[in-house]
């Protein structure tokens, strides 16, 4: 039998298998809701008005200030019954159920003054859009355990028109702030809610352990500038499953870091399983990686996502300067439709914290599996664009069928292979059989699903 059809059969049996293993691999709980909190009290307790005009930040420290009491006696529930419940950024504790019921709905301030202003998180040494201090987000948890945000599919608004504006005009103070953000924390549920207009991020784990999101629906309008939907945060341990993210950009973005603020913080983002998911992102992407992955990005298994609407499906980013690395990571099940393009992988992408980062510091893209795609109306199959000294490899494609206007795959600087894919993949993606799969196992395979069995 010739060589080549030798590592053509091996490399598709491997796939199979190791798919059906993949399929396997499933989010556990990690809560349990019996019993429930021993303690529970409403927010009317504390004085709030539910009219969406009176201010109830001092209403919620109050209350959340009073539950504290009840960590080490079981923990407590916070209910905010129907009503719109305007407030500005306040802090969660630990052992601590916040629920709103159906109808409930916390209210973001417009106003900036209503928002706390912190330090920059250390992975990135100033905020995102701005030098300096950021806005601290709407709710928050800094070294926390056991928080669950849950609901009857209660709502958060972020009302982000009045930051979109001020980010597009120049007029911001300091980087805008999130709708959640869990800093350092671990244990964290987040499950059927609504979110709408964030000013930013809508969920942002970072530096988190043990975090679950589900069925949660994520919603701004299309002209919502660099909004995103859920972003783990050199975090390990995720799931994020059976949710619903529209946002204007990208509606899952895996980071870890920006240039030498994440490399010498070095902490990754691993471990995460993400799984059944609707997304649209019409100027960014279904879900990308990076670019600001410095910290490194690895051991993630993404299954059975519908991208829809959005520039991009799936999308790999960094730069010279970032470092890091984005290794073992196997997506699989992925339906596109009305997508300008399915696939990129771009070395070139990204700005810089600031001058004091290493030009030399090359980040590491490797070990990718993507498996199993389907696409209608789809612009380009794909661009891969490695780094001249530090090329993209074993970049490994399989049951790949995408309905394009135009048939090119764009591929520089990149190696790997490619089997059952239409249209005919660039020859790059045909020059490394043996990158794709050793020791009998496809290269990111199912790490990240085996670590939730120790849950």
């Amino acid at each position: 039998m010739p060589v080549a059809l030798v590592w053509l059969l091996a490399f598709t049996n491997l796939l199979l298998i190791k798919g059906e293993t993949n399929n396997n691999a499933v989010c556990k709980d990690h809560f349990k809701f019996d019993p429930p909190r021993p303690h529970s009290v409403s927010i009317l307790e504390f004085g709030a008005v539910g009219d969406g005009k009176s201010l109830n930040t001092i209403a919620f420290q109050n209350a959340i200030f009073y539950l504290k009491s009840f960590a080490d006696k079981g923990g407590a529930q916070l209910y905010v019954p129907p009503g719109k419940w305007l407030t500005g950024s306040f802090n969660l504790t630990s052992h601590l159920t916040l629920f709103l019921e159906k109808g409930a709905t916390i209210l973001a301030s417009p106003d900036p003054s209503h928002w706390d202003i912190v330090s920059p998180l250390p992975s990135y040494g100033r905020g995102i859009e701005l030098p300096g201090k950021r806005y601290r987000s709407l709710i928050n948890g800094d070294n926390l355990q056991d928080v669950v945000i849950t609901g009857d599919n209660g709502t958060f608004d972020g009302q982000g028109a009045a930051w979109w504006k001020w980010l597009e005009s120049g007029t911001l103070n300091y980087s805008r702030p999130h709708i959640i953000e869990f800093i350092s924390s671990k244990n964290i549920l987040i499950s059927n809610l609504t979110f709408l207009n964030a000013p930013s991020v809508n969920i942002h784990p970072v530096y988190c352990s043990h975090v679950h999101i589900k069925k949660v629906l994520i919603e701004t309008s299309v002209d919502s500038p660099y909004v995103l939907g859920v972003v783990p945060d050199s975090s390990d341990n995720v799931c994020l499953e059976d949710s619903t993210i529209n946002v204007g950009h990208d509606a899952v973005s895996l980071k870890s870091g920006w240039d030498q603020y994440g490399i010498n913080y070095g902490r990754p983002t691993t471990a995460v399983h993400i799984r059944n998911l609707v997304l649209r992102s019409p100027t960014g992407a279904g879900i990308s990686f990076g670019s600001e992955m410095s910290g490194g990005i690895s051991d993630v298994t993404v299954e059975r996502l519908t991208i829809r609407g959005s520039r991009v499906g799936v999308a790999f980013r960094t730069t010279r300067g970032r470092g890091g690395y984005i290794r073992n990571i196997t997506i699989s099940g992925v339906v596109l439709a009305g997508v300008d393009t399915a696939i990129v992988a771009d070395g070139h992408v990204g700005s810089h914290a600031d001058d004091g980062y290493d030009r030399d510091a090359l980040p590491v893209v490797t070990r990718i599996v993507l498996r199993n795609f389907t696409g209608e109306g789809v612009g380009s199959a794909g661009n891969f664009a490695g780094i001249g000294e530090s090329p993209f490899t074993s970049i490994c494609l399989a049951d790949v069928h995408l309905q394009t206007s135009s048939e090119s795959w764009v591929c520089s600087n990149v190696s790997g292979y490619a089997e059952d894919v239409t249209p005919e993949p660039c020859r790059e993606l045909m020059s490394s059989p043996s990158s794709c799969f050793a020791g009998g196992r496809i290269y990111g395979g199912d790490t990240a699903a085996e670590s939730y069995n120790s849950w």
